[in-house]
């Protein structure tokens, strides 16, 4: 090898051991029970961030089905805000979305609409969680229009799971477990608040990991290093049961999660992003590295693999009925340089809903991107069934340029009952009008 050739290798090599030195491991976030105060503050480079026990930190929210959930939310943030938002100047209120959970849109629940926090204002939110509500990782964030995108990307978001994922999931139990929240911040992603952590897992170790797409606009498609075939055990997809599902990378929008059971590689890799193509009109979401991937220091035993025995959601007779049927409605996104529409219209709060669920059915609806870039469709409440070859249940997809997805709402629950909205997850496109309301009727 000619000399220069040495010398670059050697000076990649001193900086790789230098960023190795400087690196943190991974962080575990706290842990939190009903009830919770969470505060949104303003830090002193003019961010916005939620504040949980005095440390500018979300905490992961667990409950249990049946539970109920008491959560105080406090705007601090201060006035006049030195970000922009769409409709400047940004006015600083706040609320919360109960993201993917099938909870009420009324009162004090997962209510958007109605409820919102100006600073100085305390917001107490009660949300009943049903009984047979799924195990699994959903995620909370702020949803007031206009200033949605603005709070996600500086950071107001964090984790919720739902407890008992091993009574439809068996194979995870024992397993170490981590939540994992990406955010993307002015073009750099971060990991559970950090820049490009250390994982540590020991060559061969499984462990069962909860990832969130917390960013307001950017996807992700995670791999670890494909050259070592390592695969990703799908085990939920949107807090919904995915059994058999076995993939060496995992597509996931603004807002999806993804649960899955990662075994250690054998030597050192990284967890990156590969790149999102996100059409001709869509912002560019280039390959990053997220994180590094490291043996850990001390091996840690690890539960013998279980027979892939995930129990998913049954797609019921009447769900299949529906997809068979005409759809009861087409939802459009279009966009221009004024903004973004779906069937034409920008959101507006006087409007009224779109569109009318009937409580007790399942709905089949046509979502339709007439744009030259990829829309991540999301409705609050409840989840759905994408129809084609492999079903499946989630609350946020990815439709294409110029492509359409037919799904099936399921509207069974008694306890959704109100106005709520659909919208795309790229919060920005939200801010600026594509979203609208639905009546759960």
């Amino acid at each position: 090898m000619p000399c220069a050739a040495l010398l670059v290798a050697f000076v990649l090599q001193q900086h790789l051991q230098q960023h190795l030195q400087q690196q943190v491991l991974l962080p575990e976030l706290p842990t939190v029970r009903s009830p919770v105060t969470i505060a949104a503050a303003t830090t002193p480079d003019g961010r916005d961030e939620y504040v949980y026990d005095g440390h500018p930190v979300a905490p992961v929210i667990h409950v249990r089905p049946g539970e109920r959930l008491h959560v105080a939310l406090i705007d601090s943030m201060s006035v006049p805000s030195r970000e922009p938002c769409v409709s400047d100047p940004c006015r600083q209120v706040t609320n919360l979305h109960f993201h993917g959970m099938h909870v009420s849109p009324r009162d004090s629940a997962d209510n958007i609409l109605d409820l919102l926090a100006r600073p100085g204002d305390t917001l107490h939110y009660t949300v009943d969680i049903p009984r047979d509500h799924p195990p699994g990782l959903f995620w909370y964030h702020p949803h007031p229009h206009g200033e949605s995108d603005r709070q996600v990307d500086d950071g107001m978001s964090g984790a919720i799971v739902v407890d008992g994922i091993d009574s439809v999931a068996p194979e995870v139990r024992g397993l170490r477990e981590r939540v994992l929240v990406f955010r993307a911040w002015r073009d750099e992603w971060t990991l559970n608040g950090v820049t490009r952590p250390a994982i540590d897992i020991s060559p061969g170790e499984r462990q069962f990991w909860r990832v969130v797409n917390a960013s307001g606009d950017d996807f992700l498609d995670l791999e670890l290093d494909t050259a070592q075939h390592v695969v990703w055990h799908i085990v939920a997809l949107d807090g919904e049961p995915a059994p058999g599902r076995l993939t060496t990378h995992v597509h996931i929008p603004p807002g999806g999660r993804v649960e899955a059971i990662v075994t250690g590689p054998s030597t050192r890799t990284v967890l990156r992003t590969r790149g999102v193509d996100t059409g001709p009109d869509g912002d560019p979401d280039p390959p990053a590295i997220l994180a590094d991937i490291i043996p850990g220091t001390t091996p840690r035993p690890t539960p013998a693999p279980r027979s892939r025995d995930t129990q998913p959601r049954p797609i019921p007779a009447a769900a299949l009925a529906a997809a068979h049927t005409a759809p009861e409605a087409v939802v459009t996104f279009t966009e221009d340089h004024n903004g973004f529409y779906i069937n034409g219209r920008k959101f507006d709060h006087e409007a009224g809903p779109m569109f009318t669920v009937r409580v007790g059915s399942f709905a089949h609806w046509k979502v339709v991107n007439s744009t030259d870039e990829i829309h991540p469709f999301h409705i609050h409440q409840v989840h759905f069934l994408t129809l084609g070859d492999d079903p499946t249940w989630l609350d946020t997809v990815t439709i294409p340029p110029y492509s359409s997805i037919d799904v099936v709402l399921d509207a069974t629950n008694p306890v959704i009952r109100g106005r709520s909205v659909f919208h795309c997850h790229m919060l920005r496109h939200e801010d600026k009008g594509m979203m609208a309301e639905v009546l759960f009727k």
